[in-house]
């Protein structure tokens, strides 16, 4: 989990506007506090080890920090799924789709976004959430595409939470029965954990990658309800078994939608969009599916 991935160490969160400029810094916050729960107690491990002997001590304060830890993993979840319910909420209330895009770095995430937000257009007006350790690029590509983007950067952090969600939605402002995409942090572990109060996750598979990715990274697949196996244009030129990776996620998640897409051929990508307007709440659904895709 995020406690011995680095995540734990996360410290400012900074939040731009592409289109003006402005800045946000947060400081880190309850992350830190599980990778401090792994350091010893060094004072009650030096009188333990006078009254009961170095070896019990040991196994005590082994079995006193792990239990500590887990306690502290379940309170940043649980303190994340309660932000994660409000989220959804302040969306459904407002008829807006919220999106989790997910994959590993380079499967095509952000080409994906920029082709949907040109062919799709305004019906359903779309707002991006972009997170990444660093940089504006993704943003500055998404905002040359034509949809309102806030960016948000994790430092070391190697997911989105569903409080950084809540703080981009505030300055975000998507309008009623928007569609808000949020591009994850490149990583299929820890994103899977984290409910940022999304309708759906979709993951994200190239045919650059292993076709065992299900297998290899099953708690994402399993939480997705969607996968677009993407870059499907370079299957000629590549050892790929596409049935078998299908096979795979569905080994894992029976119910997993497939969706075989090229974001730079526009391939599959009409596939892709019909599933979009299914997710959406019934009067936005009704008005979307009324706009030809461009």
């Amino acid at each position: 989990m995020c406690t011995t991935c680095g995540c734990g160490e996360m410290g400012s969160v900074l939040y731009t506007d592409p289109a003006t400029g402005a800045q946000l810094v947060v400081p880190g916050g309850q992350p830190s506090s599980v990778a401090h729960s792994h350091a010893p107690d060094y004072h009650h491990h030096h009188h333990h080890a006078h009254e009961h002997g170095h070896a019990h001590d040991h196994a005590h304060i082994h079995d006193h920090s792990h239990a500590r830890t887990i306690t502290l993993e379940q309170d940043i979840l649980a303190k994340n799924q309660l932000a994660a319910e409000r989220n959804r909420g302040w969306f459904d209330g407002r008829e807006v789709l919220a999106i989790n895009l997910l994959s590993a770095p380079g499967a095509g995430k952000t080409s994906i976004l920029e082709r949907t937000i040109r062919e799709l257009g305004a019906t359903p007006p779309i707002y991006v959430i972009e997170g990444d350790q660093a940089t504006l690029n993704d943003s500055e590509r998404i905002r040359a595409a034509g949809a309102p983007v806030l960016q948000i950067n994790t430092g070391t952090g190697c997911h989105l939470d569903a409080e950084m969600v809540a703080r981009a939605l505030r300055q975000l402002a998507p309008s009623r029965g928007a569609l808000v995409l949020v591009e994850n942090v490149g990583n299929l572990v820890c994103p899977a954990l984290f409910d940022l109060g999304e309708h759906a996750k979709a993951v994200i598979v190239s045919v650059t990658e292993g076709e065992d990715k299900p297998v290899k990274y099953p708690h994402m697949f399993r939480a997705a309800q969607v996968m677009l196996l993407n870059k499907t244009d370079l299957l000629p030129h590549l050892r790929f078994d596409v049935e078998r990776c299908i096979a795979y996620a569905r080994q894992v998640n029976p119910a997993i939608r497939v969706l075989r897409v090229s974001a730079e051929t526009g391939e599959g990508m009409t596939t892709w969009y019909d599933w979009l307007h299914e997710q959406m709440p019934s009067p936005a659904r009704r008005q979307a599916a009324e706009q030809p895709v461009r």
